[in-house]
């Protein structure tokens, strides 16, 4: 069998006794995180309602930054090894707290609060550390060659995981069994890829040779708001992403608002959420897989960017023209799909450009402060509107949409003016590596 899967994935000897352990923990974690927010965003917005989700988003993002900011303190200066398998055996003792919450009857707002939280931490912090924890295994050679085997399983972790949180409510209520028993399964996958990387990955050796110097949150943050600052194409996308990560969640918001109307039962809007959270892994997995590359490829990477800002306006505009389900499907689709695909690769291959030894920090700094920034502003205006359209006669519902299309003219705005400044911003100080003499200019296609 170990021969047989070497063939077949084209793998030198030793690697599969890497490949397939982390293969196997990507895909459990992408499986956990689809059932995660399948059961979460249902059970809230079925027990709790759709307005108390502002709050929730708020509250969230405001911990993940505390989170964001714990890890730039501790990753570096302990073990690849000991925090993956810190972290896998704590997001399974953590679900079994949530299980024991559910079992004691607390409040419905904080149980589901508390799966949502780590619904997004599973999203957002699991993958940073993975992707740290691999990048110190392979060098750069072989993580070119194998990161895109290894990132498939998260694809085959996703369908089974929508697929398992789908038909759970039919399932449990034949065997009449409570749909909180769902989140056992995420506790088996954890404590799973905690043996994995206890058992395989543990004398793994690092070809991280960088030296820790340690640095504050505030300093980390000085520097990226340095060079944020001095970079002005930098400035200028910082600014569209905080406003599109706002934009985002007022189209969330809508589409949770719509879709929460239709169904009135948990099973039923579980199956319909599930179906949808599926019907977007297929087109992004499309989109990613066959239209991507062609995009970055054919286009300038300046002029990549222009995707998004009229794909978000887009969103919001059918929003308008059609407030119905439809209409909220649509729009979410269309916006996630492209922030998710076609964005996400030129922002990444932007970054690319960033020094080695700041591309750490600002990539965070990008990825993670400013998309939590971003949905707190979002969630906060939206919470405001609603409040207001209590004690005024307005729509609320104009109201928010109104100010996310103001907010999308700004976010095309100022990606117009990062085209502007590009090639003048490629010759900034802070875009030369301290260690090679080749320009960015020389070493990439843009």
């Amino acid at each position: 069998m170990k021969l047989f899967l070497t063939r077949l994935f084209s793998l030198r000897p030793n690697e599969l006794v890497l490949v397939l352990p982390l293969g196997l923990i990507l895909w459990s974690n992408s499986l956990a995180v689809q059932i995660s927010y399948i059961a979460s965003v249902s059970g809230f917005l079925n027990k709790v309602g759709v307005n108390q989700f502002l709050v929730v988003s708020i509250v969230t993002y405001i911990i993940i930054l505390g989170v964001l900011s714990l890890k730039s303190l501790i990753i570096d200066r302990l073990s690849r090894v000991n925090v993956m398998g810190g972290m896998t055996f704590s997001f399974a003792m953590v679900f079994v707290l949530l299980r024991l919450l559910f079992v004691f009857r607390f409040p419905d707002w904080l149980n589901y609060s508390f799966f949502y939280l780590l619904a997004e931490l599973q999203w957002l912090f699991f993958p940073l550390v993975f992707w740290i924890f691999a990048n110190s295994i392979f060098n750069m050679a072989e993580a070119k060659r194998l990161f895109p085997l290894i990132a498939a399983w998260g694809f085959l972790g996703k369908l089974l995981g929508i697929g398992i949180a789908t038909i759970a409510p039919g399932v449990f209520a034949d065997l009449g069994v409570d749909p909180e028993e769902l989140i056992l399964v995420n506790v088996l996958f954890y404590l799973f890829s905690y043996i994995l990387v206890k058992v395989f990955l543990s004398s793994t050796q690092s070809h991280d040779q960088t030296i820790y110097q340690p640095e504050s949150v505030q300093d980390t943050l000085t520097e990226c708001f340095n060079f944020i600052k001095e970079v002005r194409s930098f400035r200028f996308l910082t600014w569209s992403i905080l406003i599109f990560s706002a934009c985002d969640i007022l189209i969330e918001f809508r589409f949770y608002d719509i879709s929460d109307n239709a169904f009135t039962t948990l099973g039923e809007y579980q199956t319909f959420y599930g179906l949808y959270r599926l019907a977007m892994t297929l087109l992004s997995f499309t989109i990613q897989t066959f239209l991507t590359g062609k995009i970055l490829t054919y286009f300038n990477l300046k002029d990549t960017f222009l995707i998004m800002p009229f794909t978000m306006l887009t969103s919001l505009i059918l929003l308008l023209i059609s407030p119905n389900l439809v209409g909220g499907v649509g729009a979410i689709l269309l916006a996630r799909l492209s922030w998710d695909t076609i964005d996400e690769s030129a922002r990444k291959s932007f970054q690319a450009l960033v020094p080695e030894e700041r591309r750490g920090r600002v990539s965070i700094f990008m990825d993670g402060y400013l998309l939590a920034i971003g949905t707190i502003l979002g969630s906060g205006v939206t919470g405001i509107v609603i409040l207001l359209g209590h004690v005024l006669p307005f729509s609320t519902f104009y109201g928010y949409i109104g100010i996310g299309v103001l907010a999308a003219f700004l976010g095309i705005w100022s990606i117009f003016q990062m085209r502007v400044v590009y090639e003048n911003s490629l010759l900034n100080w802070r875009l030369t590596r301290r260690s090679k003499a080749k320009s960015v200019l020389d070493k990439l296609n843009i």
